[in-house]
């Protein structure tokens, strides 16, 4: 474990998803404890996609902005909203140049699988309906997000591949949720890791698909073709149940014609980017912010 962030993990609580309610709520005060980051040179507006139903976003505007990223938050597909995820969005459009726009999709276990799936796709298809009105090269869009959230963006890039949807620049996966039968080494042993676990990760995708089958929109890693997709940039934790099944995911894209930029996070733990004062936590949102400006550039 890295030595700044291992200083941290007898403060750092349990994804407990037992009690869905409960841990929305503690979430939102761990993100009300991430220092604020600096949104003057922005602009920031709330928003409403037009959808069955309406779908909340949150909008931020850099100056000069070339392209737009559709951006979803992580917590299981149970925590979550555009509050706790203001912290990560406000950094991506800082660092990276480009519009975010943040979605407030629906959570389970209320919402099961496809409500967060439709959710995120309707926010695509409207930002790039909105380009012009977003100042942006509508050539020049990437969808992306945390855990859960960056599983939904596999998900909707699968998604606008088949049924001829949008046509999507980037994929910014940073540890998606990505494959419901946990069988990777690192899904079966990880049962003891900070914050995200075995039974975490079991009771989140419970909750997602409400007891339905997986398809390959709700569970990406169960896609036989990955070919035509997006070029994609995927982070993975060494201490994450996600681990393998990220490096999996972009071992297949490459061999399916996809170029993937792979980083695996030496001494890091699922979500531990949320701890700003360690150096690999800032190393993490910088690679972020480069990989994305980097593939929305001319």
């Amino acid at each position: 474990m890295d030595p700044e962030l291992e200083a941290f993990i007898p403060l750092f609580p349990r994804a407990d998803l037992t009690d869905p309610v409960a841990a929305r709520r503690k979430l939102a005060e761990l993100a009300g404890a991430v220092p604020a980051p600096d949104t003057a040179d922005m602009r920031i507006e709330d928003r409403t996609v037009p959808a069955d139903p309406d779908v909340a976003v949150r909008i931020y505007r850099p100056h000069r902005a070339q392209g737009a990223v559709v951006w979803l938050h992580g917590g299981g597909w149970v925590m979550g909203d555009l509050d706790t995820e203001h912290p990560w969005a406000a950094r991506i459009a800082d660092g990276s140049g480009a519009v975010v726009i943040s979605v407030a999709y629906r959570l389970a276990p209320e919402h099961p699988y496809p409500a967060a799936l439709d959710d995120a796709y309707a926010a695509l298809n409207w930002t790039v309906e909105h380009a012009a009105e977003l100042g942006v090269d509508p050539d020049r869009i990437a969808v992306g997000g945390h855990s859960a959230g960056a599983g939904i963006a596999a998900g909707i890039a699968l998604r606008a591949r088949d049924q001829n949807g949008p046509s999507i620049r980037f994929q910014l996966l940073n540890q998606p949720g990505l494959d419901d039968r946990q069988e990777t080494w690192s899904a079966r042993h990880f049962t003891d890791t900070p914050w995200m676990n075995r039974d975490a990760v079991t009771a989140a995708w419970r909750h997602y698909l409400g007891g339905a089958p997986a398809t390959p929109y709700a569970a990406p890693a169960r896609a036989a073709d990955l070919s035509g997709l997006p070029p994609a940039y995927i982070a993975a934790a060494e201490f994450c149940p996600n681990r393998d099944e990220n490096i999996v995911y972009a071992l297949r894209l490459l061999q399916a014609g996809v170029p993937v930029e792979l980083h695996q996070w030496a001494g890091t733990f699922h979500g531990s980017h949320a701890l700003l004062s360690a150096e690999v936590s800032q190393r993490q949102i910088a690679e972020l912010c480069t990989a994305l400006r980097r593939a929305l550039a001319g």
